[in-house]
């Protein structure tokens, strides 16, 4: 089975509870495919939650929700070690991010302290407890979500966490016929329960493997580099794309590529996945944030277009 199938089975499965999204669930796919996590950002109601539990239940995957809240701990993440009578000796009990599909949900809420227990994690695959390492389920992928319309109560995630979200997107409100199908299901229990998986875990980290396999070629990866000297030197940025983020381009990149049955990524892969992968990596300076007609999406759009796109040996 090449990617190209293996992503339209699990497209056409999710899609069966989340309508009208085909776009989100391939970003998400993308991500999952290319080893990384994801981030949500959405007002409340639009389906992030289903979204994730979906794709969990597709892949057959175990799945983990967390609640992000002030009181929150670290160890409430990963878990604890204590003291077994019966065995006279600790015993470590893991928490909830030993999952395939973790959700963090409204991740904002908690405090930085907690947050910053996911970092290990999400970029590691592995989390640390009393000095003793533990290696994390695999695939490992965290799709988080946050609410950006309120702000009381909520911990702005700082830029060393954002730059360990592969992609960040929303899902948005669905198209009127979507809705009309979504209220048309509802029913005392909710359709995501019924959904039957459609491959394993072990089926998607053969996938993952072919989407590392996929070519970039050296004017691909000098047209990803360039992108990122751009945004270093914008006089609209003052943070520019870390080595991670233009990985992170890549990764994404070699992701849609092989989704779209190539063995190789052009530039137009590129151009695609830019404005999912680098957004939430770069600061404006405040003058930018200031005019209302800026927008984070717009700088990296211009940035795009000034930088020459390689037209010869990309295969």
């Amino acid at each position: 089975m090449t990617v190209q199938e293996y992503a339209g089975k699990l497209r056409n499965n999710i899609s069966k509870v989340i309508k009208g999204k085909d776009e989100v669930i391939d970003l998400v796919l993308m991500a999952v495919l290319a080893g990384g996590n994801v981030l949500l950002e959405d007002v409340p109601g639009t389906g992030k939650t289903v979204l994730a539990k979906a794709f969990a239940k597709s892949v057959n995957g175990k799945f983990s929700r967390i609640q992000f809240t002030p009181d929150l701990l670290p160890s409430d993440i990963t878990g604890i070690h204590f003291f077994d009578m019966k065995k006279q000796e600790f015993v470590f009990r893991a928490g909830p991010i030993f999952a395939n599909i973790l959700l963090a949900d409204e991740i904002n809420r908690a405090t930085p302290r907690t947050q910053s227990a996911l970092l290990e994690c999400m970029e590691e695959k592995q989390t640390t407890v009393d000095g003793r390492r533990y290696i994390l389920p695999k695939p490992f992928t965290v799709i988080a979500t946050q609410n950006p319309i309120e702000t009381q109560g909520t911990y702005p995630l700082p830029e060393a966490q954002l730059d360990r979200f592969l992609i960040k997107l929303s899902l948005g409100y669905a198209e009127k016929q979507a809705e009309v199908d979504v209220l048309d299901n509802v029913k005392a229990a909710h359709p995501v329960n019924d959904l039957q998986p459609v491959t394993d875990t072990a089926e998607l980290i053969e996938m993952s493997a072919a989407v590392d396999g996929i070519t970039v070629n050296k004017a691909v990866r000098e047209y990803i580099t360039e992108i990122g000297i751009a945004s270093r030197n914008s006089s609209d940025i003052k943070l520019g794309l870390s080595t991670r983020g233009l990985i992170a381009i890549k990764k994404t990149a070699q992701a849609r590529a092989a989704m779209r049955g190539r063995n190789h990524v052009t530039p137009d892969d590129v151009k695609y996945v830019l404005p999912y992968t680098a957004t939430h990596r770069i600061i404006c300076r405040s003058a930018v944030m200031r005019d209302s007609a800026s927008s984070k999406e717009e700088i990296i759009r211009r940035l795009s277009e000034q930088v020459p796109v390689p037209t010869e040996d990309i295969v």
